[in-house]
């Protein structure tokens, strides 16, 4: 048989196994073989016999080689011994990517040669991508990874952070916790291509959808709109939407907070609203308010106080209605920070409703 297509037998073999005094060429597996019968040819003889491989033995030839290291005298006697070669005067070789890479480019072209080599320095992880994998809650993880393979499982927790693979496990059924942590504990090098699927049914099945708003979002962002559009706007859908979609447009307004709802809070809360905004903002708003609301807004403050302001919405003059619902929106903002900071709690939708 053809030394060439000796080689190629001998790759048939898959797997590697790390080189150390230990293991020798008994423990080495056909690609280690192959690769250490190229190196030992030297460059120009092992190119011309590379040839003659097709490109499959090529890869694996060429992973082999790129990962062996410095190699014993005695590994290569072996070896070489195998194969019917006398090299016991050579000594020992190394062989790394840049040798693997230079043998390479002798007969195959720099594009084949760099996806080749791509191939076998491994995966390079989509950082952006596992971050925002990261950032999902727990349960979204652990729900997802009870329907993947154990060894895929493996994979992705091996790639997240331990903080989040150990907040994730204990969420799993015992029985398959157990086969993730057994299969990442004995976990090799993973296949460029197979993290690059990996990554990719993440992005399409797990990020993407996470990213995208649920109704209840949707929902809360339509209610923060319509906070903000002028009134007579809203007037003029609000009839459209209700009519149409009436379940939906009821939800959206009971997730509505507008100025006028400010007066449902207390007078402590709505005192702690006033305190927070600056300027001229609370006369502004308070010149567009009815009576009604501006009585409350009043009464919630210190007799100086509310006299300050009085005088100064008196001495305000003519001002644009513009002006008057951006102070108005800048005071509920203040107040849903408020909520948000747990100091107020906003009234919601059904604090009228009565239980019998």
């Amino acid at each position: 048989m053809a030394i060439a297509a000796q080689i190629a037998d001998a790759s048939d073999t898959a797997g590697k196994v790390p080189l150390n005094a230990a293991t020798k060429a008994l423990k080495l597996k056909g690609p280690e073989k192959a690769a250490i019968l190229f190196l030992c040819l030297g460059e120009k003889r092992g190119t011309e016999l590379m040839k003659k491989l097709d490109e499959g033995d090529i890869q694996t030839i060429t992973r082999a080689m790129s990962g062996l290291g410095t190699i014993p005298a005695e590994v290569v006697e072996d070896v070489m011994t195998e194969f019917t070669v006398e090299v016991t005067d050579l000594g020992g070789v190394v062989g790394s990517f840049s040798i693997a890479e230079n043998m390479l480019k002798n007969f195959l072209p720099d594009t084949q040669v760099a996806d080749i080599m791509k191939e076998i320095r491994g995966p390079k992880r989509e950082r952006g991508l596992w971050e925002r994998f990261e950032a999902l809650s727990e349960s979204v993880i652990a729900n997802y990874l009870k329907s993947e393979h154990a060894q895929t499982a493996a994979v992705i927790l091996s790639n997240v952070s331990p903080e989040v693979a150990a907040r994730v496990l204990p969420l799993l059924e015992t029985e398959q916790m157990q086969d993730i942590v057994e299969r990442m504990i004995g976990l090799d090098s993973v296949p460029h291509h197979m993290l690059r699927e990996i990554e990719e049914t993440l992005q399409q099945d797990v990020v993407a959808s996470a990213s995208q708003p649920t109704a209840t979002e949707l929902q809360q962002r339509m209610a923060d709109l319509f906070n903000r559009l002028d009134p007579e706007a809203f007037s003029r859908v609000a009839p459209v939407l209700e009519e149409r979609d009436p379940d939906t447009f009821n939800s959206i307004k009971q997730k509505m907070f507008t100025f006028d709802d400010l007066a449902r809070l207390d007078q402590q809360s709505l005192a702690q609203v006033m305190r927070g905004v600056q300027g001229n903002t609370l006369p502004l708003a308070l010149r567009g308010a009815s009576k009604e609301l501006r009585d409350l807004f009043l009464a919630a403050l210190p007799q100086r106080s509310r006299d300050m302001l009085v005088e100064e919405m008196a001495t305000m003059g003519p001002v644009r209605g513009r002006e008057v619902r951006e102070a108005q929106a800048e005071l509920v903002d203040m107040a849903k920070d408020l909520a948000e900071q747990d100091v107020i709690r906003l009234p919601t939708g059904d604090d009228d409703e009565l239980i019998e």
